[in-house]
């Protein structure tokens, strides 16, 4: 009989810990909040307590002042780019049964696809040619495919080349956990970010919507962040989907894995996405979530987490409306997801998502072009980089320069040439034009002389044909 790890069996999360700091963060009046705002502006993090009681905010200007703030620690970090990046759904056949999802191996209504290499060649191909560098495999949980196969996928990813300058420059992964011997497979694929999602913290309800399947182990999947770690992945990113369990409890519980991945790593989670239940395919609960969180808690949950990590990438995806969207993204929000697919091989065969082989209801179907419009008239920069994972900054070297407020010196330089590149070759002309006018003004505002005339001239070699410009 074989005996589990503590990477296996480890319960990290403290649920009377958590109800207590929710208890106390009730009483919490204004004055101590306006003291926590004023410790948040340090950009050091906020507490599971401090943090519960900016959740829990009733005051509409207090509130404000919370997402204020929440806009200001995101550019203060990483200035005013917007990582853009797409899923693409390697295969919709699972061995789990959840409740809330439409993939779930008991949902008869659902067509089964599984991608093969050259299918998975003809989708990159599709969003190559709208102008994307970065992609988000997902891979589903269906024990029929091993970590070999995944690797072949993300090597035919990496393989794939359009005109004009179609690449895909880095993979992150969102697959089932695996053990240690396995993710050092998946590391050994050059892949950027492995990606995993608790769903929920609370384990009673987190055993009663996994009805079967490995997905059903509760602290396997908890535990999975830290055998990626001990294989080299070293940066991890997590979620919870909002909906299942207590919202409030959900957050400071994902806080506090925060916490544990920092204490035994040095190196909290890279990004943190914050998903809503979504109409699903022969799902009750997901049309019904057992606890609604409305907009105005969820706008509020988003600035929150920003406050309590504010140097973790935070990912907004096409769940949201594109009004919605459109708020959230001015309050702490660092990464999108842009003409987004949730079923395999939909890019390359249709225009639209397909109902009964999608996983979710997508919110947001602009395509990639209009999206980046829309973040140009905002006045945020469309970025594609991928300079730091190619050039070792990544894990603690990153979090470290964030957290000195150092990675900002790369991200808009990186962000600016990206932008110019993906105007030069995809954008229509009334986005190139836009564009253009704010790379104009960005380059004026780069502080350092040596620095801006770099760039304005590496601007110049782009739109001459030269590609893949990186600091």
């Amino acid at each position: 009989m074989s005996i589990k790890s503590t990477s296996e069996t480890n319960n990290f999360i403290d649920d009377n810990e958590i109800w207590s700091n929710i208890e106390k963060a009730k009483n919490c009046d204004n004055k101590e909040i306006l003291d926590i705002l004023k410790k948040a502006e340090e950009a050091k993090g906020l507490t599971q307590y401090e943090t519960a009681a900016l959740l829990m905010v009733k005051d509409k200007e207090l509130t404000q002042e919370i997402f204020k703030l929440a806009k200001r620690i995101k550019e203060k970090i990483y200035g005013n780019r917007i990582v853009i990046f797409v899923p693409l759904y390697i295969s919709n056949e699972c061995g789990n049964i959840c409740e809330y999802c439409a993939f779930r191996a008991d949902n008869k209504e659902l067509k089964r696809k599984t991608l093969s290499f050259e299918e998975i060649k003809q989708e990159v191909a599709v969003v190559e040619k709208q102008g994307h560098k970065r992609i988000l495999a997902v891979y589903g949980e269906s024990p029929k495919y091993d970590v070999n196969w995944m690797v072949k996928g993300i090597e035919a990813i990496y393989e794939t080349k359009t005109d004009p300058s179609g690449e895909i420059r880095r993979v992150n992964v969102n697959a089932a956990p695996m053990s240690t011997e396995d993710f050092k497979i998946l590391k050994s694929s050059q892949i950027g970010t492995y990606q995993c999602f608790q769903e929920t913290y609370h384990k009673k309800t987190y055993e009663k919507v996994h009805i079967s399947g490995k997905k059903k182990d509760y602290l396997y999947r908890l535990n999975a962040l830290h055998r990626a770690q001990d294989a080299g992945i070293d940066d991890v990113a997590m979620g919870v989907l909002y909906g299942l369990f207590d919202p409030y409890y959900e957050t400071l519980a994902m806080l506090k894995h925060c916490e544990e991945l920092e204490a035994k790593y040095g190196v909290g989670p890279h990004t943190i996405s914050f998903p809503r239940l979504e109409p699903a395919l022969g799902s009750y609960m997901s049309e019904h979530p057992p606890y609604l969180v409305d907009d105005d808690l969820f706008r509020k949950i988003v600035a929150v987490i920003r406050l309590a990590v504010p140097y973790t990438g935070m990912i907004l995806s096409t769940r949201e409306s594109a009004e919605l969207r459109h708020e959230l993204i001015h309050l702490g929000v660092s990464q999108v997801s842009a003409g987004s697919k949730t079923s395999p091989g939909s890019y390359h065969e249709s225009l639209t998502n397909i109902p009964d082989e999608q996983q979710f209801t997508i919110g947001d179907e602009r395509n990639l072009d209009e999206v980046i419009y829309d973040l140009s008239q905002m006045n945020f920069v469309p970025s594609f980089c991928t300079s730091c994972y190619r050039l070792g900054r990544h894990g603690d070297h990153f979090m470290d320069m964030a957290k000195n407020l150092h990675i900002k010196n790369f991200c808009q330089p990186n962000a600016i040439l990206t932008f110019s590149e993906y105007l030069e070759d995809y954008a229509s002309p009334k986005t190139k034009q836009a564009g253009y006018e704010m790379v104009k003004r960005l380059l004026t505002e780069i502080n350092s002389e040596d620095l801006r005339k770099t760039v304005t001239e590496e601007v110049s070699q782009i739109k001459n044909g030269k590609r893949d410009i990186f600091h």
